[in-house]
């Protein structure tokens, strides 16, 4: 499987039109986009300012397809306002762990 992280930096005075933006669009691609596995939007702490993205995807043709889906399209409008800088780092799924609770 395809990942992506995100290293993000945001201006602070477009902090909150980013959350809007950044968790519509994650919400619609893992809805939308059946090779979408998973798009998690996760805050620096500490840091106001800084987020991270953890994308999973079936290969890099899906990343690709997500790319032209309108709700990325939407989301580039306004990070193309608000970042301050981003890091894409691509990879490849080794391992996975699992979502349920630990007794």
């Amino acid at each position: 499987m395809f990942s992506l992280t995100v290293q993000l930096e945001v201006r602070p005075e477009g902090r909150e039109e980013f959350l809007a933006a950044i968790t519509t669009n994650a919400e619609a691609s893992v809805r939308d986009e059946p090779g979408c596995h998973r798009f998690d939007v996760c805050a620096v702490e500490g840091d106001g300012t800084r987020f991270v993205l953890h994308e999973l995807y079936d290969d890099a043709e899906a990343f690709e397809a997500h790319k032209r889906a309108p709700h990325f399209a939407a989301w580039r409008r306004v990070a193309d306002r608000v970042l301050a800088s981003q890091v894409n780092t691509r990879g490849t799924l080794i391992a996975a762990g699992t979502d349920r609770a630990r007794p």
